[in-house]
């Protein structure tokens, strides 16, 4: 978030900009504040931010027009359920890829080099493996909290437990037939490495799948170019019908993802040999 500001509100063009400050890097911490409310809770309105930051409509209007100038955020026309009324329809805001992209930790190369180096000398069964470890932890610290409560209360804890892990996570009734529950998370901390492998979202899926007793399947992921990662969580009295346990039917696309990220390897497997020192050029 460190771009240049803009010149202050009634400051003369031309006039000596204001040198960094206390004043500066609060209104970078302000704007920093901004981008994280619409990365978790976006789509969002301005007066909604303004609400949620105690800021006047001015100061969030400058705020969101030197995110978008950034490229961090993004504006679209909010789509009402209903009738809508007349006048200018309503507009929200939304992170950009970029956006995102700010709040992503590093040594995302790093890591997908690691598990490339594992697939190659053990297997994409080794990954899986890898990848299960990993949200075994999130598993064991969340299984007593979701056990203390009723079933039909389990998405949404799990949705808080989500974001208090910096998932950025909501939980609400799905919207297509059928019913059911809907968890989406606004935020995914390995976004960039899952794009090559998707174990680590099957993992994650075959976890929430074990944790609310019920059949998931996920509709997107940020990983795959999707604005969000969405998960629909199967009604419990439909899933009694089903004899197939809980995680059998949680990624039900996975094999083709599996067959487009070994594709995917075996293209950067090739491009690494054709860059490498000992490589032709």
């Amino acid at each position: 978030m460190g771009n240049p500001q803009p010149v202050e509100d009634g400051a003369q063009p031309g006039a000596p900009r204001p040198s960094a400050g206390p004043e500066r890097g609060a209104e970078q911490g302000t704007r920093a504040r901004v981008a994280r409310l619409i990365l978790e809770h976006g789509p969002i309105t301005a007066t909604t931010l303004g609400e949620r930051l105690g800021l006047t409509p001015a100061a969030i209007r400058r705020h969101l027009d030197n995110l978008m100038s950034e490229g961090m955020v993004e504006a679209r026309e909010h789509r009402a359920r209903g009738r809508r009324g007349r006048g200018r329809p309503a507009r929200v805001f939304v992170i950009t890829e970029a956006g995102r992209d700010a709040f992503v930790h590093g040594y995302d190369d790093l890591a997908a080099s690691a598990l490339r180096f594992l697939a190659e000398k053990a297997g994409p069964q080794a990954v899986a493996e890898f990848a299960r470890r990993q949200v075994s932890d999130l598993e064991r610290r969340y299984r007593p909290l979701l056990a203390e409560v009723p079933a039909q209360q389990r998405v949404r804890l799990l949705a808080e437990a989500l974001s208090n892990d910096g998932y950025a996570a909501s939980a609400g009734e799905a919207p297509a037939p059928g019913g059911g529950d809907q968890l989406c998370q606004h935020h995914c901390p390995v976004a960039h490495v899952a794009t090559e492998f998707p174990e680590l979202c099957e993992a994650e899926v075959e976890v929430f799948a074990r944790l609310l007793g019920t059949p998931v399947r996920r509709l997107a992921t940020i990983a795959h170019g999707d604005g969000v990662c969405t998960t629909h969580v199967t009604p419990r009295d439909l899933a009694a019908a089903d004899p197939r346990p809980a995680e059998a039917a949680a990624s039900p696309h996975g094999t083709e993802k599996n067959t487009r990220t070994a594709s995917h390897r075996e293209r950067a497997t090739s491009e690494e040999g054709r860059l490498s020192p000992g490589g032709s050029a």
